[in-house]
């Protein structure tokens, strides 16, 4: 039904919005700096989708409303606000519950940067601009995360947010491309998938859920001990 990719989304965050008001987390007085984040990042990330919607990939009509803004469906915009808020959410209950314990990994840092440069454009040579994109998004993810002193990547506690952030790629990402409700033109990308979910679609999940909460962090205005 074509209210299914809007359906999806509310489904997504009405369990955040509900448990933001628990006594232990109260994540409901940090909504002002999450949607904050939230804006400052799907602004750009609204752009990119709308500038390759119809290229790299489009949207199944079977699935989404008929209105469209920026050529996107809403499921679609919703999309930059529920999955980050719920991820956000997550978060600052790894934040509530995990003491800070730093990790040395500056040099790796910088590797991991110098590489998704690197990459990015060896595939932009190769003529595979989305998965030259991710990688330059990922890059900038970190550049910024040093940039800002967040540094959110040098907390042991990221590892629990990234197993956190791929299981939920797994089942969102993959119901939005083995319905299909998101459908690909594989000229643009590698094409190769786990499961159904195309490799540059972690990279990409990856890269908006970070530079939100990096934005939420600097937003507190402090390091949560």
């Amino acid at each position: 039904m074509r209210i299914e990719y809007l359906s999806l989304n509310l489904l997504i965050i009405i369990g955040p919005l509900l448990l933001s008001f628990d006594q232990k987390v109260r994540f409901v007085r940090y909504w002002p700096k999450a949607l904050s984040s939230i804006v400052l990042v799907m602004i750009p990330f609204l752009l990119w989708d709308a500038a390759v919607s119809g290229l790299h990939w489009h949207f199944n009509e079977k699935y989404t409303l008929p209105f469209r803004f920026l050529g996107l469906p809403a499921g679609e915009i919703l999309f930059f606000i529920s999955v980050p808020f719920a991820c956000l959410f997550i978060w600052q209950i790894i934040v509530t519950h995990h003491k800070i314990v730093w990790i040395n990994n500056h040099q790796c840092l910088w590797l991991f940067t110098g590489a998704g440069i690197l990459s990015g454009l060896l595939f932009i040579l190769w003529d595979k601009p989305y998965t030259s994109i991710v990688c330059f998004g990922l890059a900038l993810t970190i550049g910024m995360d040093k940039l800002l002193k967040t540094h959110i990547l040098s907390q042991k506690r990221i590892f629990l947010f990234f197993i956190i952030l791929t299981g939920l790629i797994l089942v969102f990402n993959g119901y939005l491309t083995a319905r299909p409700v998101v459908l690909y033109d594989s000229r643009y990308f590698l094409n190769i998938r786990i499961w159904t979910i195309p490799i540059e679609d972690f990279a990409y999940g990856y890269a908006l859920i970070l530079l939100c909460t990096i934005g939420f962090e600097k937003l507190k205005g402090r390091s949560n001990a």
